[in-house]
């Protein structure tokens, strides 16, 4: 059926209508949420307002709300960006994570804190965890874990010493572009990557660039920088390096494993109460005899608590002594988890709860 030009009108009279409506709605939620911050002040509490358990029960309430046409995805990223305008309205968030601008951990930051904070690239994951530790940021974003590749050693050992613990966690997609100037594969020369994300593309790189030099560098922002200045290059990116260094794709979305996902932790000073759907990461280090490990494990079966990771590092301190990083499904506060983790603790040399949080919302 076609519109005519009357009723065309009419319904864009109707969005415009609606969107003063909610540009209302907006500002009075704001408003509401500048005043719940001035009477947490009343009752003495100072520094940010920023509770990871309230946004994920509104996250999955507007999901579990949601009538469509909006997809779940979408709805969700709306409500995170509102949210993300609230709290800065009561006090913006300053989030550190591992740079330059560009990065996936930096896409994984506005992802789970949306764009209304101030960010703090840092050059290394042991500076994400010191500027946290100092209170120069407030919170700060690591990768823990990629599908492809495995464990973040470095993020695992700074866990070992520091006294800060898991607020949350974000999943996040990783897609891989071929970014270049050029206009073709043949005329490429060399390509720039951080050395996971070559790693991630291996297969495609063999079969597509089989005798172009594979250069790696410090970051893949970096390498979109390096892509900029030399049309015989190319970077391996993600879309936000692209956009930054105005580098387009040539070829999208190379990644060997079209699930490829990285895992990052959202680490802080706070501790965070359940939501029902939570995880709990611990530490802990077992005695040097048959069967330690296992005697570790047991109090989970035997009391039905899911182990959803486990990884094992070196202690840093002594020959061939190791500590084992558990994730475990529920909170702390919950009574069948605090039951396991008494009885593990038991049984171990150390035992080291590194924090419950809220499971990601939407891995995507």
């Amino acid at each position: 059926m076609s519109i005519s030009a009357n009723d065309l009108k009419q319904l864009r009279d109707r969005i415009d209508a609606l969107d003063e409506k909610i540009l209302r709605l907006f500002n009075e939620r704001a408003a509401i949420a500048i005043d719940v911050a001035e009477a947490k002040r009343a009752q003495g509490e100072t520094g940010n307002f920023y509770r990871p358990e309230r946004e994920a029960d509104v996250l999955r309430h507007v999901i579990d709300k949601n009538d469509g046409p909006l997809k779940d995805a979408d709805v969700a990223h709306l409500f995170r960006a509102l949210m993300s305008a609230c709290l800065s309205a009561e006090a913006p968030l300053t989030i550190g994570f591992l740079g330059p601008e560009g990065t996936f951990s930096h896409a994984a930051a506005l992802k789970h804190f949306g764009y209304a904070v101030n960010i703090s690239p840092l050059s290394s994951i042991d500076d994400v965890f010191r500027e946290v530790e100092a209170g120069a940021v407030n919170f700060g974003v690591v990768p823990i874990e990629n599908s492809t590749e495995g464990v973040v050693s470095n993020t695992l050992d700074n866990f070992i010493d520091s006294p800060l613990k898991v607020c949350g966690e974000v999943s996040l997609r990783i897609h891989h572009h071929l970014l270049t100037t050029s206009d073709s594969l043949n005329t490429i020369q060399r390509v720039y990557s951080h050395q996971q994300s070559l790693a991630q593309c291996r297969r495609w790189l063999t079969a597509n660039l089989p005798h172009v030099e594979q250069i790696n560098v410090s970051s893949n922002a970096e390498a979109a920088r390096r892509a900029a200045e030399d049309m015989t290059a190319a970077a391996i990116a993600g879309e936000q390096a692209g956009e930054l260094y105005e580098l387009p794709s040539l070829v999208s979305n190379i990644e060997d494993d079209p699930n490829n996902t990285t895992r990052f932790l959202v680490i802080g000073q706070i501790d965070t109460h359940a939501t029902g759907e939570d995880k709990t990461s611990i530490m802990v280090s077992s005695r040097n005899e048959a069967g330690a490990l296992y005697k570790l494990l047991e109090p989970l079966a035997r009391h039905k608590v899911s182990m959803s990771k486990i990884e094992s590092r070196p202690s840093h301190r002594g020959l061939w002594e190791y500590v084992f990083f558990l994730d475990i499904d529920g909170h702390i506060s919950d009574p069948a988890i605090a039951e396991v983790l008494e009885e593990i603790s038991q049984q171990a040399v150390m035992l080291k709860s590194l924090g419950s949080y809220p499971k990601s919302v939407l891995d995507l």
